[in-house]
């Protein structure tokens, strides 16, 4: 039987996989522009592919990876498919890596 300690690792293990899964998501020049486009409002699809550039199906791929992960969400009006953040604070990585960079300079 497992100890207290055991499945205090094992619960922990668990949520460091899930919050890699995240980061690793979020660790594409792609997408980490469009976040931060996302992070000043709602926008188009047509407007991030404008913002990427590169194929329109390459961009959507990358939108379905966040929104697969929470951290964006659509709208469709008419024909066209709006996105906007769903967490936010995904944000804050930003200041934090850019932080990290600054030190790194020193």
């Amino acid at each position: 039987m497992a100890n207290k300690e055991d499945m205090r690792r094992q619960v922990d293990s668990s949520r460091f996989t899930q919050q890699a899964r995240v980061l690793r998501v979020l660790a594409h020049q792609s997408r980490l522009m469009i976040v931060d486009r996302l992070s000043r409002g709602e926008c188009s699809v047509g407007d991030l592919h404008e913002l990427v550039g590169g194929d329109l199906s390459t961009v959507s791929k990358h939108l379905a990876l966040l929104r697969a992960h929470g951290v964006v969400e659509d709208r469709r009006e008419r024909t066209t498919v709006y996105y906007r953040l769903l967490t936010p604070c995904v944000c804050n990585l930003f200041t934090c890596v850019t932080q990290v960079l600054k030190e790194r300079g020193r």
